[in-house]
């Protein structure tokens, strides 16, 4: 049985999408939640873990087989980002980005060779991959870059830095973009920094108070050379960053609900055990209020969730209908670990239960990918065919 299933959501999937589910679910109840309260507590990562990730077939599951990958449905990476986050949020980001924005942009806009290098060693989570778009000046922005590449010795001279990259500085290989002048204009292009190119120099971001169960990080680069063969050759444009985020977003529409069912999970669990003038507060009529409030919302949520995993997996799916589910999903989930929180009362914030982690994460999930107010300005300009960015 699903956790928070009001709907009979559960009768609308197959039964190899539910077999992935439950694997997910299990590996997140069984191996990752009794590390993560010490891992947000101290900063860190639970590193030991990515392996499984890669052995479960979890990275790039919806990349074909012949690159290592599982080759299942969009749905099915819904399901495996739900459970993920009803975990942490670090957890699904850690699996969304080398999966959406590592390699995604390998298997679409990489050579032969990259692909066959690079796509099984991520697959097996041999290799470790990050994304560098977002700079310290330009995130809702990214045309606005100011990393540029330019041709040197058979090969590219990077500069420049990128700012809040999940993965940052343990991975193997980024995926940076920045301006490349072709043809008299300036271009935005993909390429491949291994760990180990001179002047290429990676920091971690300290001081969080969200994301902590998660590496984040700083890329700089100083005069990095990268020879011809590390150009993602078929990027063009910031279309194509762009098309690596509409995927990862759709992870997070599915991710955001599992933060949303744990937190209600708890409250609700919460509320028929704590006794206040002699009840549960679960029978009081403003607690009740809450709860069907909080399960009302995460249900909605699955649905467009699944809809939309569905018409993505049909060839239907437009960017715009993913901004949407970020944008509402992520909504929801902060609005319901909130509404959690308050049930909880001073219990809600110390990290016996998990609701103050999830809300603090899900403050991030609401700002990275694209901002809420951005999403809903992307959705404006598509329903009424006016720009209203500038």
């Amino acid at each position: 049985m699903a956790h928070v299933d009001y709907f009979q959501i559960e009768e609308l999937l197959s039964e190899e999408e539910r077999l992935v589910r439950d694997t997910a679910r299990r590996f997140v109840d069984d191996e990752f939640l009794p590390r993560v309260k010490e891992c947000f507590r101290e900063g860190t990562f639970p590193k030991e873990l990515i392996p499984r990730l890669g052995e479960l077939g979890f990275l790039g599951i919806t990349l074909p087989t012949q690159f290592g990958c599982a080759g299942l449905n969009s749905v099915c990476y819904g399901l495996v980002s739900q459970e993920l986050e009803r975990g942490d949020s670090g957890l699904r980001s850690f699996a969304s980005v080398q999966s959406s924005l590592v390699m995604y942009p390998i298997y679409s806009f990489g050579s032969e060779a990259q692909k066959n290098f690079w796509l099984p060693r991520l697959a097996r989570a041999e290799a470790i991959g990050c994304f560098g778009l977002t700079e310290p000046d330009f995130g809702s922005n990214p045309g606005g870059m100011i990393t540029r590449a330019k041709r040197s010795n058979g090969g590219f001279v990077l500069n420049g830095t990128k700012r809040w990259i999940t993965n940052g500085s343990i991975s193997d290989v980024a995926v940076v973009w920045a301006k490349l002048e072709e043809n008299g204009k300036d271009a935005i292009r993909g390429f491949l920094v291994e760990k180990e190119r001179p002047g290429f120099t990676r920091l971690d971001i300290e001081g969080k108070f969200s994301m902590r169960a998660s590496i984040t990080s700083e890329l700089i680069f100083e005069d990095c050379w990268i020879p011809e063969e590390n150009i993602l050759p078929n990027s063009g444009g910031i279309k194509s960053p762009l098309m690596c985020l509409t995927q990862a977003r759709y992870g997070i529409s599915w991710g955001a609900t599992g933060a949303a069912i744990a937190c209600y999970e708890s409250a609700l669990d919460y509320a028929k055990n704590r006794i206040m003038f002699s009840r549960p507060i679960a029978g009081y009529q403003l607690v009740q209020a809450k709860l069907v409030g909080m399960i009302t919302e995460i249900t909605k949520a699955q649905l467009l969730a699944l809809r939309l995993g569905r018409m993505k997996d049909a060839g239907t799916m437009r960017p715009e209908h993913v901004s949407m589910a970020k944008m509402n999903n992520v909504s929801t989930a902060l609005q319901t670990a909130r509404v959690a929180r308050d049930i909880l009362g001073g219990n809600g914030i110390i990290d016996e239960y998990p609701i103050i982690r999830h809300m603090l994460n899900l403050e991030t999930v609401n700002t990275y990918e694209g901002t809420e107010d951005i999403h809903r300005l992307t959705i404006g300009r598509d329903i009424t065919g006016l720009n209203a960015f500038e």
